[in-house]
């Protein structure tokens, strides 16, 4: 089970680093300031991104004068970043088993990439593996219940009748945790941090409407993946109740206002 749902995390985002940079990449920019002040990143850390996509935690990172390595596991996630970050260092990488001597980082990070692995404890393992003792370990997660603007997804679904399919991957139980500051805490204590630290943050997306639309319509992420299995029909119902739905969020000029949230998490390596 837990190759099958890496296998459809792989296929999900290959080739789409274009599209994501303009749609999830924009909402998942939200903490990534957070994300580097838990990590206490500062000029001369020498720090790991894993799951970097287009490199939006790795440049902030080279802007504050880290030594920054950002690994991926979607080639075209890694072209565009080592293009947008050229002071950073990228390759191909692939948890739990990162391509990296132990001990050789003093920060890993890794934003909203446990979401989409199969075994999450394994994963904040092997990031903890290439850390030195004393070095830090951060993360986010989206959590459960869902935030405002997540939902608003649903509801758009659940509104223009869409069936969710039976058969798409999902973690095996064992490796499964909640998605809560509780659950991630106690999924860092499990994979052998320690002095673990977890809180929400919350804040206001601004994204154009069409470019939250965008991103979907060209099947990034699960919602992606949902709208391109129905039917031109139930794909204009969609559209629809996108509209109706987004629009109390929607400026004049046709840029949304989304409430969101996430987990932010942060442990040492003993």
């Amino acid at each position: 089970m837990t190759a099958s749902f890496d296998d459809y995390e792989r296929a999900m985002w290959a080739g789409q680093a274009d599209v994501y940079q303009d749609n999830l990449a924009v909402l998942c920019a939200g903490t990534a300031t957070a994300l580097l002040d838990a990590a206490e990143v500062t000029a001369g850390t020498r720090m790991l991104d894993v799951g970097t996509g287009p490199g939006t935690v790795a440049g902030l990172a080279d802007e504050r004068g880290a030594a920054v390595t950002g690994v991926d596991a979607e080639p075209s996630m890694v072209e565009l970043a080592a293009r947008r970050v050229p002071g950073a260092e990228f390759r191909h990488g692939v948890l739990p088993g990162l391509p990296f001597p132990d001990d050789t980082f003093d920060v890993a990070v890794a934003n909203f990439v446990l979401n989409h692995v199969g075994t999450p404890a394994a994963a904040l393992s092997g990031m903890g593996r290439v850390v030195r003792p004393g070095g830090r370990v951060a993360v986010t997660i989206w959590p459960q219940p869902l935030p405002e603007a997540q939902r608003l997804w649903d509801e758009i679904f659940d509104a223009a009748g869409v069936v969710r399919p039976g058969d798409l991957p999902r973690l095996a139980p064992e490796h499964d945790f909640a998605r809560t500051t509780s659950g991630l805490a106690g999924l860092m204590d499990a994979a052998g941090l320690k002095d673990i630290g977890c809180r929400t943050v919350a804040w206001t997306q601004h994204i154009p409407a069409e470019a939250w639309w965008n991103g979907p319509a060209a099947g990034i992420g699960l919602k992606g993946h949902l709208l391109r299995r129905q039917t031109p029909e139930t794909i204009a119902r969609i559209r629809s109740e996108y509209d109706a739905r987004t629009a109390p969020y929607r400026s004049p000029d046709g840029v949304l206002a989304l409430p969101t949230a996430a987990v932010l998490g942060v442990g040492f390596v003993p």
